[in-house]
């Protein structure tokens, strides 16, 4: 679904996909393996955002990707990566990973620990360019992320981000209770989605809770009001693909 013109989506958080398999709970914002729903398809070039808790010593076997920008955002515990490019690599907590799949990479994804259980978030993203040659980065965001304020984490053009092949940008905060922010958008041709982690906020005068999402096709900036501690993630992204 590419994001008309004026749209603005609400996703609560009880209205996701969800996917138990024991070892993994997995609650899909879009559709996603045997989560089908023709409305909740892609927002623009973001078509999957997956809340995953793996249980100790578990995770997802090497598998293929192509042509995909792939980002992980542990929540709470950390993940063990290893891939078909020789990187081997724990993301910890306060830490970002971005993989462009290009031309083809196999890669598992783990959690670390043997005792407890991990919580991230998996992000795939359509790419700008195809074919490119795989590329693997991570980042740790920790210290950035005690300043209340938003911090961007991955760009196409800022050095101090993650880089990715497509004109999206991701940027999380850890907002304090009774805080106001503005945020502008980079490109002119973009739409915003933002998803609360954690807390209660209010953006463009919607409230969200824990989990809850909405995404605005038709504006320059957004405006947030932090009601209780919140964690949140704002993804600027292409609305036509």
């Amino acid at each position: 679904m590419n994001v008309k013109s004026n749209q603005k989506v609400f996703h609560g958080a009880d209205t996701r996909g969800l996917a138990d398999h024991g070892w993994l709970v997995s609650r899909h914002t879009f559709s996603f393996a045997n989560y089908y729903n023709p409305d909740r398809v892609n927002f623009g070039a973001l078509r999957v955002l997956n809340d995953d808790i793996v249980k100790p010593g578990m995770g997802f076997g090497s598998h293929p990707h192509d042509n995909m920008e792939i980002i992980s955002i542990p929540i709470s515990g950390s993940l063990a990566h290893k891939d078909s490019a020789g990187h081997e690599r724990e993301i910890k907590t306060g830490e970002v990973q971005i993989m462009s799949a290009g031309t083809g990479i196999y890669h598992s994804e783990y959690n670390y620990s043997k005792t407890e259980s991990v919580n991230f978030l998996q992000i795939w993203i359509l790419p700008k360019i195809k074919n490119i040659a795989p590329k693997y980065d991570q980042k740790d965001f920790s210290e950035r992320l005690k300043m209340n304020q938003m911090i961007t984490i991955v760009s196409p053009e800022d050095k101090d981000a993650l880089w990715i092949n497509q004109d999206a940008i991701l940027s999380l905060g850890h907002l304090k209770a009774k805080s106001s922010f503005v945020h502008t958008l980079k490109f002119k041709d973009n739409g915003i989605y933002a998803f609360l982690i954690d807390g209660k906020s209010e953006i463009q005068g919607t409230m969200l809770n824990k989990r809850d999402a909405i995404g605005f096709a038709d504006t320059r900036k957004i405006t947030i009001e932090v009601h209780k501690d919140s964690t949140l993630l704002l993804i600027e992204i292409p609305k036509i693909y």
